[in-house]
């Protein structure tokens, strides 16, 4: 019985395609049989065949894309010889999900683990990694109940726009434009602070990211500020969170301003400690200026301080990723989130690539090998630093097909991180590129608003996206 939809089939031989950097066409026909599901792959006048059990414990639409999927997968890797991946068949951002609902149906590590092997097809290391850190989550995520929610405010600014970005941020604009920004961002936090207010919500956390928040002039930095806590009580939340980012835009009035603020939570995003390779992705700052700002901010309060890299960025190899780590871990942070670089289209080095004005070599972009080892070399610096991985999340398009890790001292996780990763306590989202997102427990489902990415389009209709906002929520919890 002929079971997928063309637009099914399409979709996961993309993923395999994209996971085996297969340029071959190939035709694949499934077919259910219970209690198994066929697979054929088609390649000219050879056909590659293999057949999996349907697990009757799951739902059967979901099993039967699984192993549509898996079946592709083994026969590449058993018939074509290639490299197993790190993460099997598991493609989705938020991995530890999966692992939270086989906890809350009874499952106990071991058997966690075992499945994701076994189902998933996911390495012994990865499998324990992603069990770990679910298990550290468990008492950030009962924390929280149905009135308990976090607040995003995106600023979609930035000094300048990294070779790698892909995200919806602009390059600083005129002071006219930056005062209509902020006008409009008041009439979005307003609004918000009445859906909390009307719903008698507890705000738990509060994140401001972007862009780079504290691109910002001062005068208009501190409205934001003053707005936030005004609104939702920022000095009483369990959390408070400003993303500074960049270096080059932490400046002593702006440290004092956050710590007036009750900040209780700040970054500093080297990315890099090699000078050439921050000069090579468009960052107009020095490693000595990374630990300028890190040394000001540690001396202005006692907030937990992040600090993030990326692993696989142009012309960097293992050893510059050992010295970076090494001098990130000598200024001792709160926590250290490890990014693989993930290659998306709308980054300045996609879109070179795709338009043929440069080609792959032209970056010198470590081999996904080469990545993998930058990982476990990162794994273990860290390890042994007294640093526990505690959030989780995977992109598309990631060097080594590895993953973003969240790695922190016993007691300096994110509430945020762990919150807006598992997806079960709403996060009501303000600003540029914003997204709400609202579990429907009642459905089984999550409810999603989301802001424009388009600075024009989020200041001219501002107003019916506060509508689309407000009526979500009190679809939910009227």
């Amino acid at each position: 019985m002929e079971i997928q939809t063309t637009e099914v089939i399409s979709k996961l031989e993309h993923e395999i395609k994209n996971l085996f950097n297969v340029d071959e066409d190939f035709a694949v026909e499934n077919e259910w049989e219970e209690p198994f599901v066929r697979t054929r792959l088609l390649i000219g006048d050879k056909i590659f065949e293999r057949r999996e059990a349907i697990n009757p414990n799951e739902q059967w639409r979901a099993e039967v894309h699984r192993l549509v999927k898996r079946n592709l997968y083994q026969i590449f890797v058993e018939e074509f010889g290639r490299e197993a991946a790190p993460y099997g068949i598991m493609h989705g951002v938020r991995p530890t999900k999966i692992v939270h609902r086989w906890l809350r149906s009874g499952f106990d590590r071991s058997m966690a683990v075992r499945r994701l092997m076994d189902e998933y097809l996911v390495s012994e290391a990865k499998a324990r990694l992603l069990m770990e850190v679910a298990e550290r989550q468990l008492p950030i995520l009962a924390s929280s109940d149905e009135r308990t929610v976090s607040i995003y405010i995106g600023i979609p600014f930035c000094v300048t726009r990294c070779l790698y970005c892909s995200f919806p941020s602009n390059v600083l604009p005129s002071e006219k434009k930056i005062a209509e920004f902020m006008s409009v961002l008041e009439r979005d936090i307003d609004s918000a602070r009445s859906d909390v207010e009307r719903h008698g919500f507890r705000v738990q956390t509060i994140y401001i990211g972007g862009g780079t928040p504290t691109s910002l002039p001062d005068d208009h930095f501190a409205q934001l500020l003053d707005w936030t806590v005004g609104a939702f009580d920022g000095r009483n939340v369990e959390e408070f969170t400003v993303e500074c980012g960049r270096p080059d835009t932490i400046t002593p009035s702006k440290i004092e301003l956050m710590r007036w603020h009750g900040v209780s939570r700040v970054s500093v995003n080297p990315q890099t400690m090699q000078q050439r390779t921050l000069d090579r992705i468009g960052r107009r700052h020095s490693p000595e200026d990374i630990v300028r700002a890190f040394d000001e901010l540690r001396r202005a309060s006692d907030w937990q301080i992040n600090m993030d890299m990326i692993l696989g960025l142009p012309g960097e190899r293992l050893n510059d990723v050992v010295d970076s780590l090494s001098k990130v871990l000598a200024l001792e942070p709160d926590d250290v989130t490890l990014h693989a670089l993930a290659l998306k289209r709308g980054s300045r080095l996609q879109i070179e690539i795709d338009d043929r004005v440069k080609q792959w070599r032209d970056y010198d972009l470590p081999s996904d090998d080469e990545v993998r080892q930058m990982g476990s070399t990162a794994e273990t610096m860290l390890r042994a630093a007294g640093y526990e991985p505690y959030y989780l999340y995977r992109q598309g398009y990631m060097s080594g097909q590895l993953e973003n890790v969240g790695w922190c001292r016993a007691g300096a996780a994110s509430i945020y991180n762990v919150q807006i990763m598992d997806e079960r306590q709403t996060i009501i989202g303000i600003g540029g590129a914003a997204s709400t997102k609202v579990p429907d427990n009642k459905n089984a489902r999550l409810q999603s608003s989301f802001h424009p990415k388009d600075l024009i389009t989020y200041l001219r209709d501002i107003d019916h996206y506060i509508e689309k906002r407000s009526a979500l929520i009190a679809s939910i919890y009227s």
